[in-house]
């Protein structure tokens, strides 16, 4: 019978073999004390089993609250195998299994899922992104051999629709390929989500007729299942060609509802996850997520950038980058939305450290703050990965480009 395996990172005050049969217990068919029923035939079927454990090194402090009267606790990589007779490809189910009630164990002092694996049959029954990457850039017009180049709209709530399709006008008269809602931005007071399609999608389909180029926008279609499934309608009537929805707001379920639907590309934003990750011993690591989105259908997902404005590391984000074109079941890469506190002069770096340029490049203030305006910011973005890609230095590329070299001179001495 085919099996599911994850790894976790763990920390423990108990033996670490100890440890990880009561996770293996809980999460399948155990719990604290033996119960009539729980035969050894059933057990040989349902019951989680220990494939491996690694030991890491032993730390004097809990990571997390736990049972604590120790002076030692010991971290370790390990895998735990489920018979795939214990989900019946039912994804919330597993959901709850490789993150459920594990992390409540008190045996924990961490618990982290850092990633699982799914037998190919899981392939027959998930469709998987419709569009990934490379159908997403294709979408947009984007060539091979550079990324696309967007923003978002800023401020990120309060501008009218009108407001709105004017800035854009002026995005799209730069060569802007992809522009976003900022994901607080849904259907407001003074921004109805019909009104803000209808205006945005004339702005971009007049620009098609004139110059053969239609720029992605991403609307936030985010809400319970009827919103969704409404707003996604919305997109279709005026020819848009991207949804975007705030994941962990909405839930797997939900996504894959509207992802299966299939006539846009899905841009996932992941807001929410600091709460899920930012503890180094404790949620969930990028590959493990980025499979259960996958999973769910979605086409674009953020990873954060290089020196971002946030919390997390270079490691993390170029870690989170290659995942999303790692070999999973045989779906379609993910287009990593690399963001937050973006500029061009981050593009070396991440060109190389990934060495792709299969990924979403978004920059906010970064083309929205530029000294020479929107247009200039765009073009900069453009520069900066002509030079990364070609092997120049920011500095050549500052000499070769007026736009980028003034982006330099504004926000070089924010890295």
């Amino acid at each position: 019978m085919e099996r599911i395996t994850a790894h976790y990172l763990i920390e423990t005050p108990y033996k670490l073999e100890d440890a990880a049969a009561v996770l293996a217990g809980e999460q399948s068919s155990g719990t604290f004390v033996s119960v009539p029923g729980e035969t050894e035939e059933l057990k040989a079927r349902f019951a989680a089993k220990v494939e491996n454990i690694e030991e890491l090194e032993t730390v004097s402090n809990p990571s997390i609250p736990g049972d604590s009267n120790s002076s030692s606790y010991k971290r370790a990589r390990v895998s735990v195998s489920w018979s795939i007779e214990n989900f019946q490809y039912n994804i919330p189910a597993l959901i709850s299994t490789l993150q459920g009630n594990l992390y409540e164990l008190r045996q924990f002092t961490g618990l982290k899922l850092d990633d699982f694996d799914l037998p190919l049959s899981y392939s027959e029954k998930f469709r998987g992104p419709v569009f990934g990457g490379k159908g997403t850039k294709g979408l947009a017009g984007v060539e091979e051999g550079r990324p696309m180049i967007g923003t978002i709209i800023k401020p990120s709530v309060g501008m009218t629709p009108e407001n709105t399709a004017e800035i854009v006008k002026e995005l799209l008269k730069a060569g802007i390929d992809f522009i976003k809602d900022d994901e607080l931005m849904a259907s407001t007071a003074n921004s109805p989500f019909e009104k803000r399609v209808s205006l945005i999608m004339k702005e971009i389909n007049k620009y098609q007729d004139r110059t053969g180029k239609k720029a992605m926008y991403a609307f936030n279609i985010s809400g319970d299942l009827d919103t969704l499934r409404s707003n996604y309608e919305s997109i279709l009537k005026h020819d848009g060609s991207c949804a975007m929805i705030s994941i962990n707001s909405v839930g797997w379920a939900g996504v894959k509802a509207i992802a299966d639907l299939g006539e846009l590309s899905i841009h996932a934003h992941r807001n929410g996850w600091g709460m899920l990750n930012r503890h180094p011993l404790l949620g969930i690591n990028f590959p493990a997520y980025a499979k259960l989105w996958r999973l769910a259908g979605v086409d674009q997902l953020h990873v954060n950038g290089i020196r971002n404005k946030f919390w997390e590391s270079d490691e993390s984000v170029i870690r989170s980058i290659k995942s999303c074109s790692a070999e999973f079941l045989d779906y379609k890469d993910l287009l990593p939305v690399v963001s937050s506190g973006q500029w061009g002069g981050q593009a070396f770096d991440t060109y190389k450290f990934t060495g792709t340029t299969d990924l979403l490049y978004m920059a906010g203030g970064g083309i929205m703050a530029h000294p020479s305006g929107p247009g200039a910011g765009v073009r900069a973005l453009k520069q900066a990965w002509e030079g990364a890609v070609s092997g120049k230095t920011l500095e050549e590329t500052a000499k070769k480009y007026k736009e980028f070299a003034e982006s330099v001179q504004k926000f070089g001495n924010k890295n």
